[in-house]
């Protein structure tokens, strides 16, 4: 290590530097006489304007701007015209609410922009986050989102707080930052949207309320919230991410609904806790403590063709009743803006992770049971491509008991085979016999069709599961592995110069590799799924139908999975290499078909008594063969 030496020139040119700078601020500073017109010209200057101010406290800054120096005949005559809408309300030409402007607030997560014209906000910038262009997420900008109520007045007007000038302020409550946005009859009466937002924290709390309005609002009409979103393309892949967007809401206590997922959609739902305009990886949501008695919603698909470029995936709309008692209102709700990741959504006492689409029933627990905790153990130290692999292997090795099973299941078959041709061709003029006996002989030896199909079936939950699993995974965002640059999204090798329906504009190699594996997979489960299958009629079509199943599923492999998450095509791909080798190491080191036919052989001896099932449908088969044999008897 290199020694760290005294340097004392450099200490004296630091010094006399110093020395330097103080000798020229005092040279600098004013004489008394100087101040004195500097405070004058300040008092001035401060009768002609407000004055921007800066709030800065734990990393939350709130910068306001605001000019009111002069009141133009253009603005008097709006001011007027703004008088003669309002009916009872009067304006001052001096109150700051009748200008058209804005306040920004940033804090840890959020950069806001709210609107003196409607009171909302109008611009919300994850600070966090970036888009697949690298450009920060926006959730509303640019006039996409509308917050409006409709006030009916006491003299039969009807009001709308869209296009009506609210007067900010900016305060602190605590850490807390509170931005309180006012409607203005007077200074003691008002409609306020008050906004308190927290350090770190994607919830908003939000609130309505008014003050002496009671001689103004006529509170017996029906007073709703229109609040209005259109949601903007975040991710690569448009099909993908609208595929996952969606609005969806929790009503009638714990229950959990969403809108079509393409195409168009309208509810009129009650008993409303919250609604979620989700935009796949991210959510704005409206929470309400006191639910809702009604509300009517609807979603637009605006994609109209997915191989063109578009800005928006999906437009929501909502009306809402707002509570106003005696012609006052005292309305609590949250805002949330962020991520739509289940460990954000968890800190918030609303069940809002309920809005991530984990799959309905049992596909649900399983994933929030399962496949989440167990992921994000993985991921925690593991490359997030690493952790599928990992995950895939782990889940594999687990249901390897399922293959084991069917592929027993089809050994015994493959022995038996030759008995069961034999009674088909005795029994061939008599198929309800032939039935008989081979049910007969499927029992003596414990061999039957169903013992491979019943451990299959358990496989299904876990399939779909992981198949929610991966398009609903926000960690794996913007997750880079191998020639993947985000997992969340397609991966591209190859940019093709035109498009191609149904598959896209670009080739991506991880459907290609997943689709490979599913051709050999299927290509060894069919020919030993042939092999163990008696000769029957009809056999040959059935061969030659899966025979079209082997090519079949790999085609829709790599044709609709090209624009999907890598994530999932990087799974079906280890996944169907696994099953490919424990297949290879049950068939070569486990499953011995002379010992499996000197078992059978033993079992037939020994005597076997049927299951209820079983016995019910012999004797079911044994009326239908006696009536058969009664109907030949009279036509004889």
């Amino acid at each position: 290590m290199e020694e760290k030496k005294f340097d004392v020139k450099s200490i004296i040119g630091f010094v006399l530097i110093f020395a330097i700078l103080l000798f020229m601020m005092w040279q600098n500073q004013p004489t008394p006489e100087e101040i004195a017109e500097q405070e004058k010209q300040e008092q001035l200057e401060a009768e002609k304007k407000a004055t921007s101010t800066e709030v800065k406290a734990d990393e939350t800054k709130v910068t306001t701007a605001e000019d009111y120096s002069t009141v133009t005949p253009g603005d008097s005559l709006r001011l007027l015209n703004l008088q003669n809408k309002l009916g009872a309300f009067t304006y001052s030409s001096t109150l700051p609410s009748a200008t058209d402007n804005f306040t920004t607030v940033q804090t840890d997560v959020f950069d806001l922009k709210f609107s003196n014209k409607g009171g909302f906000l109008s611009e919300v910038i994850l600070k966090e986050f970036v888009d697949y262009d690298s450009i920060p997420i926006a959730l509303i900008q640019n006039g996409n989102a509308a917050f409006n109520i409709t006030l009916p007045t006491t003299d039969n007007r009807i009001l709308t707080t869209e296009d009506k000038y609210f007067q900010p302020s900016v305060t602190k409550n605590g850490e807390n930052t509170v931005v309180s946005m006012k409607f203005k009859a007077s200074e003691s009466q008002f409609l306020e949207y008050r906004y308190e937002l927290k350090p770190k924290e994607y919830m908003i709390d939000f609130s309505i309320r008014s003050q002496g309005l009671s001689t103004v609002v006529n509170s017996s009409q029906e007073i709703n919230l229109d609040w209005k979103l259109k949601a903007f393309r975040h991710d690569q892949s448009i099909t993908y991410e609208n595929r996952y967007t969606r609005l969806t809401y929790m009503y009638d206590g714990e229950k959990i609904d969403k809108l079509g997922q393409m195409g168009d959609d309208e509810e009129r739902i009650e008993d409303v806790r919250w609604l979620s305009y989700r935009q796949h990886f991210f959510s704005t949501i409206l929470v309400t403590d006191t639910p809702f008695k009604q509300a009517t919603i609807t979603s637009k698909d605006l994609v109209q063709d997915e191989e063109i470029d578009t800005v928006f995936t999906k437009a929501y709309t909502s009306k809402l009743p707002v509570a106003f008692t005696n012609g006052e209102a005292d309305n609590k709700f949250q805002l949330y803006f962020g991520p739509t990741d289940s460990k954000v959504l968890k800190q918030y006492d609303y069940d809002l992770e309920e809005s991530i689409p984990f799959g309905w029933g049992i596909f649900g627990w399983i994933n929030k049971a399962l496949f989440i905790p167990l992921f994000s153990f993985l991921s925690s130290f593991l490359p997030y491509g690493i952790a599928i692999i990992v995950m895939t292997i782990l889940i594999k090795l687990m249901m390897s008991f399922v293959q084991y099973k069917q592929f027993l299941s089809q050994a015994k078959m493959k022995v038996l085979k030759p008995e069961l041709d034999a009674i088909r061709e005795k029994h061939k003029d008599n198929k309800m016999k032939a039935q008989q006996e081979t049910m007969a002989l499927q029992n003596k030896a414990g061999a039957s069709p169903l013992a491979g199909c019943l451990p299959g079936l358990i496989q299904l939950p876990v399939f779909y599961a992981l198949f929610m699993f991966f398009p609903t995974a926000f960690a794996l965002r913007q997750k880079s592995f191998l020639w993947a640059d985000d997992l969340s999204s397609y991966d591209v090798i190859a940019e093709l110069p035109f498009s191609i329906p149904f598959y896209g504009d670009h080739v991506s190699l991880f459907p290609i590799l997943a689709a490979i594996a599913i051709f050999f997979y299927m290509k060894m489960t069919t020919g030993q799924q042939m092999a163990s299958q008696p000769t029957q009629e009809g056999m040959p079509d059935m061969a030659k139908m899966m025979k079209y199943m082997i090519y079949f599923s790999p085609i829709l492999m790599l044709v609709f999975f090209n624009q999907y998450a890598s994530g999932l095509s990087l799974y079906y791909f280890i996944s169907n290499l696994i099953s490919i080798g424990i297949m290879l190491v049950i068939k070569n080191y486990i499953l011995d078909e002379d010992k499996i036919h000197a078992q059978i052989q033993e079992n037939k001896k020994k005597p076997k008594k049927q299951n209820k099932f079983q016995k019910k449908m012999a004797d079911m088969m044994e009326q239908a063969e006696q009536q058969k044999q009664a109907q030949q008897r009279r036509k004889k």
